[in-house]
């Protein structure tokens, strides 16, 4: 009742006194600290008529007592990071904090941004750490209402200059990719510079999301903060179709130098370091250039941790009937946050990459096509320029076209993909150094 009635400060006054009253008659019947421990049943030693010797002992006690009790302060104080306050009305909570990744939704005249919203929603295991933000361009009201029509589920930012963008005649066809840069910047903008946040995954309104997709990103946050050889996490495959992929190994990640795009996440420094040059249109292919990548990869998964659903855009379905709508959606959930990822730390991963590639017996493209291949795998399929690597990727199924050198889900140059139930790696020769930007 006193502590109800009186002050905090009083009470903590209070308290302290009496507990330091109670420690000194306590103390006092203690042996000194240089004292070994007594033999069981030795009765402790009582104060002497040697004052000064007693005032001594005690000091030396509550010197040993104190630095204790310091410790203990050191690991509460150590341990204050995880703690976080209730909401005021009751007592403090101990919760280990984690971080908050927003998802930002790139939107602009698709209704069927309702499937991608309905998707994100239904997957994502917490509101507070997984906000989700939608951007819109394109000033759609019908599109604007389904937005909407979620109510504070979502935070619905508006693009606010819709005006055209001036041109080069030849690139009036274009107009559509310069304002989808511009609106890339805007919103990654709003994100960082606006909200604060230190991360996002970047979605856009045709993309629907594996279970485990927010469990994905959760897990490779702190290897992309880590980790400066690293730039991007993408959930997206290039060549993720099915018949193309392994579906065993659902859990298997990969470095790649390729920009993958469609699903990615990035970190504010590195916006703050694209920011001041963003391109005014074609974005993703600016950020496959070498100026832009400076020797960094990206991860990426096995089987695509994203699925795009809209051939309707402004690439005019670019690859998407022969490609993009065959991709693989993973439907296992794997428990990304509770497995080992160091094997994707650069110098433990190329190591192991380049090994197994390169001890992997070299195979003809007849033997790969045939299914003649004897054994297990993995197998080597090596090619030795642009044409050749175009020619046997093609002929293969898998995407040929390269970007600053740069293939597809290639890593040093090698793209790894599954034929005839085997995994082939089509590599360069041994001795790969760099890319070259001309062959593109």
């Amino acid at each position: 009742m006193f502590c109800k009635r009186g002050s905090l400060i009083l009470c903590g006054t209070f308290l302290f006194i009496t507990w330091n009253a109670i420690l000194v008659l306590l103390l006092w019947g203690r042996p000194s600290p240089s004292q070994p421990g007594r033999e069981h049943g030795e009765v402790a030693e009582r104060p002497t008529n040697d004052i000064m010797g007693d005032v001594l002992r005690m000091a030396d006690t509550f010197e040993a007592e104190l630095e204790m009790q310091k410790e203990i302060l050191m690991q509460i104080k150590n341990l204050q990071s995880l703690w976080e306050p209730s909401n005021g009305n009751g007592p403090k909570v101990v919760v280990p904090r984690q971080p908050v990744i927003p998802v930002l939704v790139i939107a602009c005249n698709r209704v069927t941004v309702r499937r991608c919203l309905d998707k994100l929603l239904e997957l994502r295991p917490s509101a507070e750490l997984f906000p989700i933000i939608v951007s819109q361009d394109c000033g759609n009201a019908e599109t604007a209402e389904v937005i909407r029509s979620y109510g504070n589920q979502v935070v619905h930012l508006k693009q606010p200059d819709l005006s055209d963008i001036a041109v080069r005649p030849e690139h009036k066809k274009f107009q559509g990719y310069y304002k989808i840069s511009r609106h890339y910047r805007w919103a990654l903008n709003q994100v960082f510079k606006t909200l604060s946040h230190s991360s996002v995954v970047i979605v856009e309104d045709d993309l629907e999301v594996a279970p485990d997709f927010f469990e994905y990103f959760q897990a490779l946050l702190p290897l992309l903060k880590s980790d400066p050889s690293l730039w991007c996490v993408s959930a997206w495959n290039d060549n993720g179709r099915d018949g193309y992929v392994d579906p065993g190994k659902a859990e298997l990640l990969y470095r790649t130098d390729f920009f993958p795009g469609l699903g990615w996440m990035l970190l504010k420094e590195l916006w703050e370091e694209l920011e001041p040059k963003w391109p005014a249109s074609f974005w993703d292919d600016w950020m496959r250039q070498p100026e832009q990548r400076r020797n960094r990869a990206c991860i990426r998964p096995e089987i695509s941790r994203s699925l795009t659903f809209g051939r309707k855009g402004v690439s005019l379905g670019q690859f998407y009937d022969k490609y993009l709508r065959y991709i693989k959606l993973n439907t296992e959930f794997v428990p990304f946050t509770k497995l080992d990822l160091s094997y994707l730390k650069e110098e433990t991963y190329r190591e192991h990459f380049e090994k197994e590639v390169y001890s992997a017996p070299v195979v003809t493209y007849e033997d790969v096509k045939q299914g003649q291949l004897k054994g297990t795998g993995p197998f080597r399929l090596q090619y030795s320029s642009k044409d050749s690597f175009k020619v046997l990727a093609k002929n293969l199924g898998v995407m040929d076209d390269l970007k600053s050198g740069v293939p597809r889900t290639g890593y040093r140059g090698v793209v790894s993909f599954i034929s005839r139930g085997k995994r082939i790696y089509l590599a360069p020769p041994p001795g790969w150094t760099q890319y070259d930007p001309t062959w593109s």
